[in-house]
């Protein structure tokens, strides 16, 4: 309500009540004008009335909520379904327009600001999460890809690093000219490292050669995020690229592409195909104002206490069973577990070690072993998701992401404990049976029947087609 129906009110509701329910509405107000005014993120979270205030009275600046609007096109925001018009908040028009997606979209004034809102927040957050001088970013559905040439890993120690050599190479066998860009990695699965950012970064500036970061779920590190402002200060990074999903824990569905030089960025912008779905920058958005950046700062730490406590208790389970925890020092997020001593049949062992823990509700963890061989977009890969042709072995990978907590660790490492008893108890056996009725049972017991089931139709699927 604004002035003019707080004074009304008076004529029904005593003044003094009314005059202390406006200045709590101003107080709500406030946090507003100051978001609008800055443009970055609160240092304390908001309470849901204000964000729910908030996202109403945009939503009642696009046209398809205008009382008595009157639309005869084809794109109206019209929604069949009360519920999913609830679900978005009644954000129905989309962000940008057809040929640039941080275009303001005319229909849609409330959905235009929340799209500049949420691009500034998440600029802030960028900032505050290490890469301090990059200049703009926006938040995109998704992101596409290209054809690409692949240059193999080099092993050093246990650790998969990039071959600066092979890379130079390839671009002066190719040209400069004929190379889109090259495409680095800072978050991978170990055994595989960050990139070499700042060589990489180098060797572009040096031969003219564009420059894109697969910064996935990197946003969440510190020293990925440290290793892409170091690259672009010492030589070229033209854009990074990070999921919404991964480091800022909204549902699957959008991107992040930001870079240092404004006008690049809104070139791509300008690129995008169509009006974009709202709903990404809705999720990131309503999230960024819950946390605030104290709320956001707090989820970094708790993430890197996560990950040492990760490694000391995947190391102590290793150790119990002859297997080591590989050393890669280089990669903060995801760790990877040897798994040599499965027995003969080496393969199917660790197959089945998968799939005993997917069974038993354990999502994440990665089983690798030895020779799988993929075909993707006509490029071969030996050895596929291990990073290399030739890994020494095979291996678990586990990561310690934003979000985790001390009893998701304390459950995976029971639970892997489990697993691998059973697995070792049958790797000599040649029989059907898949060796679940070895793994103990005291607890877990719901899951457990769910998995005995899945159990067996996994390993006859193994077997079927081996």
């Amino acid at each position: 309500m604004n002035r003019e129906s707080f004074a009304a009110g008076e004529r029904l509701v005593s003044p003094a009540y009314i005059r202390q329910g406006c200045e709590a509405r101003r107080s709500h107000e406030h946090l507003v004008r100051l978001l609008l005014e800055k443009g970055k993120c609160p240092e304390d979270g908001w309470d849901e009335s204000t964000l729910e205030l908030f996202l109403h009275e945009l939503a009642i600046m696009d046209s398809n909520n205008f009382l008595g609007n009157c639309g005869v096109g084809e794109r109206e925001g019209r929604v069949a379904s009360a519920l999913v018009a609830r679900r978005h908040y009644r954000f129905i028009h989309g962000i940008g327009r057809s040929g640039d997606i941080s275009a303001v979209q005319p229909k849609a004034a409330g959905s235009s600001l929340l799209n500049k809102i949420t691009n500034s927040l998440v600029l802030d957050i960028i900032k505050l999460a290490g890469v301090h001088t990059v200049t703009n970013c926006f938040v995109v559905p998704m992101a596409t890809g290209f054809e690409p040439v692949v240059i193999e890993n080099v092993l050093e120690g246990d650790e998969l690093r990039t071959d600066l050599e092979a890379v130079e190479a390839k671009v002066r066998e190719l040209g400069p000219d004929h190379i889109l860009c090259v495409h680095s990695t800072t978050s991978c699965f170990a055994p595989r490292v960050p990139d070499r950012l700042e060589e990489l970064a180098v060797i572009c500036a040096d031969y003219g050669v564009p420059h894109v970061v697969n910064n996935a779920y990197g946003v969440q590190s510190s020293k990925c995020m440290h290793l892409i402002q170091q690259g672009a200060r010492v030589g070229r990074i033209d854009a990074f690229v990070q999921s919404l999903d991964k480091n800022f824990m909204v549902p699957v569905g959008g991107a992040v592409i930001a870079g240092f030089n404004d006008s690049f960025i809104q070139e791509i912008s300008k690129m995008y195909p169509g009006r974009a779905s709202a709903s990404p920058s809705l999720d990131v958005l309503i999230t960024l104002l819950s946390l605030g950046s104290n709320g956001y700062k707090k989820l970094l730490k708790e993430r890197k206490e996560m990950f040492s406590y990760l490694s000391s208790q995947l190391k102590k389970l290793s150790e119990t069973y002859n297997e080591r925890l590989l050393h890669t020092p280089h990669n903060p997020i995801s760790l990877a577990m040897t798994l040599k001593t499965l027995g003969e049949h080496q393969d199917r062992a660790a197959t089945q070690l998968g799939s005993m823990l997917f069974t038993r509700q354990v999502s994440g963890a990665r089983v690798v072993p030895l020779g799988s061989v993929q075909t993707v977009s006509g490029y071969t890969f030996q050895g596929f998701m291990s990073h290399a042709n030739d890994y020494p072995c095979a291996y678990l990978n586990a990561a310690a992401a934003i979000g985790m907590k001390t009893q998701d660790v304390d459950l995976f490492i029971k639970r892997l404990d489990k697993c691998l008893k059973a697995v070792r108890k049958e790797q000599n056996k040649e029989s059907n049976v898949s060796g679940v009725d070895n793994y103990d049972k005291t607890e877990d017991v719901d899951i457990e029947e769910m998995a005995l089931k899945l159990d067996k139709v996994l390993l006859d699927t193994y077997q079927n087609s081996s």
